[in-house]
């Protein structure tokens, strides 16, 4: 009984590193690099927890009379530990960047957001040809996206876009064309910057957005997703 309650309180230990690690560095008790280790260390001790507990199970002597606490230790290290190795192999198999644009050539800058950023690790300048290659061979369908209304009327709707999705509206310039917003990851409450430009095209317009985060060399493919949701939204 003791090995088993010893092997649960060890899941159970994963299971709260893992709760804590996002929302502390989202209150700002830590560094979001702290977070990571928090998620590190879930998926470690998850793992060793899994492994006793099955060892254990597999064990006549210490099943009996403990197999449900067994599997319950079972269930919510291999749980646990599941989450993080999931963000890491997501990662690992996404390009390597936090700067995302439908437009590589051109990207809309930040102006307003300037001030904003002026702490973040990442800077606000697009990174250039290396960015713009990993994004082309990891997300080729991010492009400018052409529409059949005048600039205005799709400026609004953009705007109207951006304040469903929950951003947070920094600026609107009618007369440039452009939009900027801060969004606030849920987890770990990082901040990721968007700028949307909306410009004439023929008898339409031709709009594009970016999205960056301040922090973190890699970002998961959330701010792809973040671009795919709003052009989404924005046609429907």
């Amino acid at each position: 009984m003791k090995l088993a309650k010893i092997a649960l309180t060890f899941a159970v230990v994963a299971a709260l590193l893992l709760l804590v690690a996002g929302p502390g560095t989202r209150l700002g008790l830590w560094d979001f690099r702290f977070g990571f280790l928090l998620m590190r260390w879930a998926l470690f001790v998850g793992l060793a927890a899994a492994v006793v507990s099955v060892i254990l199970l597999l064990i006549p002597k210490t099943r009996a009379g403990n197999g449900t606490l067994l599997v319950v230790a079972v269930l919510v290290s291999l749980g646990t530990a599941w989450l993080p190795y999931n963000g890491y192999r997501t990662a690992r198999s996404l390009p390597f960047i936090h700067d995302i644009t439908t437009d590589t050539v051109n990207p809309p800058p930040f102006v307003a957001i300037l001030p904003l950023r002026a702490d973040a690790s990442n800077p606000p300048d697009y990174a250039g040809a290396e960015t713009a290659k990993l994004q082309q061979e990891g997300y080729p369908d991010l492009q400018s996206l052409t529409l059949s209304g005048a600039p205005a009327q799709v400026l609004q709707k953009a705007l109207k876009t951006v304040e469903d999705m929950g951003m947070e509206v920094v600026a609107v310039e009618p007369d440039e064309g452009r939009i900027e917003a801060t969004a606030t990851t849920f987890w770990f409450g990082f901040k990721d910057d968007v700028v949307i430009r909306v410009e004439p095209a023929g008898t339409g317009s031709k709009l594009d957005i970016r999205s960056k985060s301040r922090v973190g060399r890699s970002d998961v493919g959330a701010n792809a997703a973040r671009i795919r949701r709003f052009m989404d939204m924005l046609q429907s």
